[in-house]
């Protein structure tokens, strides 16, 4: 098949979160079983230049009809890592791309409804005619509002939308002014409440909300959290739509990049390891300690690495360290705060710390050291509030690491509790999980996990191999992914 995904982001050219890390794992996939892929990006000032090769000019005037006149625009074209990805850069006073940012302007909303509309002109203008397209996130929600409601009638009336959702807290929000500036224009049409008409606002437009009405099918990026959108308030607002619409949503759970994350090969760890040489862990959490300066002494490492902030289940994550030392384990953190007061907290409590050897807290974020510690490690804490998928839990599985997590979204469908998991045998379980966000919840959960650490070492041991039996990688999503897309385009 031939797919173009379109999105804002790509790892590693351009990343804020996990978003391009996804397109960029199920884009390179998705080639190794044999699909012809192009991705359509931005193309931000501040992009990662030095990871994309042979740039060049692919499509020098490209007119994008904008507010009745229109903008013009280059295509450049580039190899990220092997994938082939179209850069648009509009030459426009409003400067869209050229920021020095991806997001965090007031004029978002605008400047993605634009880079909607060039994707689909480029589409349109370059005669590429793909089986699917695949729009990501609320920036390309509008993509698919004008494939069906213009461009099919341009000669695109054969391309079919996978629209996948990865964060539902963003929806992307505009008024009339994105009707006329990206030519769909009739307000009367689209504020309606089974088009585009927030369900909250009716003043307002909802991007994501356009995106699952028109796109022939809906995706996020586990099948818990595809319950938890339509039936509690992890949706933000779109339970109702998502209702409307389940027979086209579904979820798929992310994956990781085996060779990129795989303790047998990984470059960033001392001592290679496998199942079957799962002592040879033990080395690298020799390594670790001598890194960060912990004492070397029989006790279990916990670790949690991520960001601080609410999402994550800061407050959690804070009386783990305490709880960890009150347990005589030690306890290594590795993340950088999204907000003002919580970092001002971290480092407080790094300063009281700092000289006690059998903790660790590296507030920023260090690539070298995140996977030193998953190798290092015994348990890695997800004690998230939300969590649509999740890569840290499943990180620490292919690392022999258990994984301690709340009963949320992915974190369901990939960890599996030792004691209490009525669907799995013994042998299946993988590591520890808690359903409240309590202090109580935490600590028994721990007290389980350190006590299996003391006193069955050997049993632990198992459990620890166990998790590294399971496959979380881009393979199974991929043909996941696959089968949706065989599905629409025979729609």
């Amino acid at each position: 098949m031939y797919i173009i995904q379109v999105a804002s982001e790509c790892a590693p050219v351009s990343k804020a979160g996990g978003l391009g890390d996804v397109v960029y794992g199920l884009s390179r996939e998705l080639e190794i079983q044999g699909h012809c892929i192009e991705l359509i990006l931005p193309k931000y000032d501040n992009m990662r230049y030095d990871h994309i090769w042979g740039l060049h000019d692919a499509y020098i005037n490209l007119w994008v009809p904008w507010y009745g006149a229109a903008i013009h625009c280059s295509v450049y074209c580039g190899w990220v890592h092997g994938r082939v990805c179209f850069f648009i850069e509009p030459h426009s006073q409003d400067n869209f791309f050229n920021r020095g940012c991806y997001y965090g302007c007031d004029d978002d909303n605008i400047r993605f409804a634009f880079f909607c509309k060039a994707a689909l002109e480029f589409i349109l203008q370059s005669n590429k005619r793909p089986d699917v397209i695949h729009c990501h996130d609320w920036q390309t929600g509008l993509l698919p509002v004008m494939l069906f409601e213009v461009y099919k009638y341009h000669g695109m009336e054969n391309q079919r939308i996978c629209y996948t959702i990865h964060n539902f807290k963003h929806q992307g929000m505009g008024g009339s002014e994105i009707l006329w500036a990206t030519g769909l224009n009739r307000e009367g049409y689209y504020f309606q409440d089974d088009r585009l008409k927030d369900n909250f606002n009716p003043f307002a437009l909802n991007f994501m909300k356009g995106g699952i009405v028109y796109a022939n099918a809906i995706t996020t990026v586990s099948p818990h959290h595809s319950w938890e959108a339509r039936f509690t308030p992890i949706g933000c607002g779109l339970g109702h739509t998502l209702h409307l619409h389940q027979d086209k949503f579904t979820g798929i759970l992310n994956g990781i990049n085996d060779d990129f994350w795989n303790p047998e090969q990984d470059r960033y760890i001392p001592y290679h390891y496998a199942p079957d040489s799962f002592e040879d862990k033990a080395k690298n959490k020799k390594a670790l300690r001598e890194q960060l300066w912990l004492q070397d002494v029989d006790k279990p490492i916990v670790a949690f690495i991520g960001r601080l902030d609410d999402q994550k289940g800061v407050h959690l994550v804070h009386h783990a360290i305490y709880y960890s030392l009150h347990k005589g384990a030690q306890f290594v953190l590795l993340g950088s705060a999204t907000a003002a007061a919580i970092n001002s907290w971290f480092w407080h409590e790094k300063y009281y710390l700092n000289d006690n050897p059998d903790v660790h807290l590296e507030l920023g974020f260090n690539e070298e050291l995140s996977h030193l510690i998953y190798a290092g490690a015994d348990f890695i804490l997800v004690p998230s509030n939300y969590e649509p998928c999740g890569l840290t839990q499943i990180i620490g599985l292919k690392y022999g690491t258990v994984p301690i997590v709340r009963s949320v979204g992915g974190l369901v469908n990939t960890v599996f509790d030792r004691d209490h998991h009525p669907n799995h045998p013994m042998e299946k379980r993988n590591g520890y999980v808690f359903n409240h966000t309590d202090y109580y919840a935490l600590e028994s959960t721990m007290d389980r996990a350190l006590g299996l650490w003391y006193d069955y070492p050997e049993e632990f041991q198992k459990l620890a191999i166990q998790g590294m039996a399971y496959d979380y990688s881009w393979s199974a999503s991929a043909s996941k992914y696959v089968k949706i897309y065989d599905m629409i385009r025979h729609q």
